[in-house]
């Protein structure tokens, strides 16, 4: 068994693909439409096969608290690993990515919190091996 996919709940899935192919650096591997809204997902350039992110739309009525009480208590929703969270910290604060938390080590894990202009808080990690 597998993750093939999993998906973060955004607000808007046009502004999500600007953010998570522009500013994150993500590809977009599937865009179809679906009434109203998309079947649109997201994979890393470094595993163009891997695990995909799907943008889901957030309008189920209970997305909308569920999100809020996460960024209100600081929780972020999903966790990307990145080589460097220092390099990828300065990468994209200097694209204008709004951070909650600063690069801060716990034990061997580095993490970082950003604002992904959707809803949702994300961490970026890198585990020293």
């Amino acid at each position: 068994m597998r993750i093939t996919l999993t998906s973060v709940f955004v607000d808007d899935q046009e502004k999500a693909l600007r953010f998570y192919t522009e500013m994150l650096g993500f590809i977009k591997k599937n865009d179809v439409p679906l009434g109203e809204d998309r079947w649109l997902t997201v994979v890393s350039p470094q595993d163009p096969g891997g695990t995909e992110l799907l943008l889901e739309p957030s309008g189920h009525p209970a997305v909308k608290p569920f999100k809020e009480a996460l960024v209100a208590d600081g929780i972020p929703y999903n966790s990307f690993a990145v080589d460097d969270v220092a390099a990828e910290y300065e990468r994209l604060r200097s694209l204008g990515v709004r951070f909650t938390l600063e690069p801060t080590a716990m034990g061997p894990v580095t993490t970082a919190v950003l604002d992904d202009t959707c809803g949702n808080l994300i961490q970026i990690a890198h585990q020293a091996g």
